[in-house]
């Protein structure tokens, strides 16, 4: 089982987390338009051996991606799951729903750029896409912040956590 959300080594753990934020200036706080969201990581080429440029803009899109074998031809599939907060939280204890974070998918050159479907984050955990047994799947993902109302001002913070599990 391998899975890789943003910088990642294949064939072995990284402890690396990475972040995306979106920084807005007054002037796009109450212009209230979408923001395409920044990302630390610089992952761009692939994990799955070919070292293909899934991500050609690292800055604003996040490489996810999922493999998962199985002894015997068993055709039992993995899930690949996001576990997301009620909200993002400022120190002061603002908030800002986690649905005001959305992702679009992207994978230059594959024949399934959408493998691991856009969408909305909302609270809990949600599945994301099956992995059939010796596959590997991903994309990139480009995270946007709706900005939809007017916040207080402070950095909101929250984690989101991708899980891969198997019958």
């Amino acid at each position: 089982m391998f899975l890789h959300v943003g910088t990642g080594t294949a064939n072995a753990n990284n402890p690396t987390v990475d972040r995306v934020t979106a920084d807005l200036t007054p002037a796009e706080l109450l212009a209230r338009n979408p923001k395409v969201m920044t990302s630390s990581g610089m992952q761009s080429n692939s994990l799955s051996g070919d070292n293909f440029a899934t991500c050609p803009t690292p800055s604003t899109q996040v490489l996810i991606g999922a493999s998962y074998r199985r002894n015997n031809n068993g055709q039992g599939q993995a899930v690949l799951s996001v576990n997301a907060p009620a909200s993002l939280v400022s120190a002061a204890g603002d908030t800002i729903p986690i649905s005001e974070i959305s992702w679009t998918v992207s994978a230059p050159g594959s024949p399934v750029p959408g493998i691991i479907p856009a969408g909305t984050f909302s609270a809990g955990q949600r599945q994301l896409a099956t992995v059939p047994p010796n596959t590997f799947i991903e994309n990139c993902h480009t995270f946007r912040y709706a900005n939809s109302a007017i916040r207080a001002a402070g950095t909101y913070t929250g984690v989101v956590t991708y899980t891969l599990s198997t019958p």
